[in-house]
């Protein structure tokens, strides 16, 4: 068990002194989600968004749950980009042959991508909180926005790791990232309510997870825990059942992959 350990905190170590090199790529990654939605999104829709429609103080106070759980959903899709290019440079295949778990490779790496993620939700909501975003739950909200964030994050880590071990050029790879995320953005109620959504938009964004992670921090942030624990309990439900689906998936794309 500790030679397992040690594994999993040398692989995790080994994708933080990658990260540390690329100090542009670490800087663009934060930068986006906090700049372009939550600042020049939010303050660009402030005057044309209906309080009335967002149920909240200001568009940005709204905005803030979506840019949350939009950094998850980018950060969960591109976790299995450092593991694709291991795959194309032959690495993966030199580490797999070395007396290690092999599952202690896909462990440090979700344990990588959950770090990461959660200290940009952090900054995320620091920075809303500038705007004058205060989490109506306090800081035990933010541990459980940071929670719901986990889950799905793993799920999505799963989906990326998978297409990893899939795809055959990191071509198809960023094909289907971008066939991805951006539907799932739009098709969830992180920029605008259910409510305010054409009615074919709002019928597939319930089909997303998104939009549950969504719904269950915005009263985290907005309104309350009295909000707060009907949408929580529904969340955890489904996040455990995505998250099972998509384990599921990216185990069986490994063996295959390593078989």
């Amino acid at each position: 068990m500790n030679e397992y350990r040690q594994e999993i905190a040398a692989l995790t170590m080994r994708w933080v002194r990658r990260l540390s090199r690329e100090k542009f790529s670490m800087l663009f990654t934060l930068i986006q989600p906090m700049l372009f939605w939550l600042i020049f999104f939010g303050n660009l829709f402030q005057r044309a968004a209906d309080v009335q429609v967002v149920q909240a103080p200001n568009y940005i106070s709204f905005l803030t749950a979506g840019v949350v759980v939009m950094t998850v959903l980018n950060n969960g899709l591109a976790g299995g980009v450092d593991l694709l290019f291991d795959k194309e440079n032959g690495f993966l295949e030199r580490l797999m042959s070395t007396p290690i778990h092999r599952t202690s490779v896909i462990l440090s790496r979700f344990l990588f991508v959950t770090t990461v993620t959660s200290l940009q939700v952090l900054v995320i909501l620091g920075v809303a909180f500038l705007f004058g975003v205060t989490p109506a739950t306090g800081f035990f909200g933010v541990a459980v926005i940071l929670l719901i964030g986990m889950l799905f994050g793993v799920g999505l880590t799963a989906i990326s790791m998978a297409m990893a071990f899939s795809v055959k050029s990191h071509g198809d790879f960023f094909s289907v990232l971008g066939f991805l995320s951006l539907p799932m953005i739009f098709l969830s109620s992180a920029l605008v309510p259910l409510s305010a959504m054409p009615k074919f938009m709002a019928m597939l964004a319930v089909l997303n997870p998104m939009t549950w992670a969504i719904d269950a921090i915005r009263p985290l942030i907005l309104t309350g825990w009295a909000d707060a624990l009907r949408p929580l309990a529904i969340v955890l439900l489904i996040m455990v059942a995505f998250d099972a689906l998509c384990l599921y998936g990216s185990a069986k794309a490994f063996r295959r992959a390593i078989g």
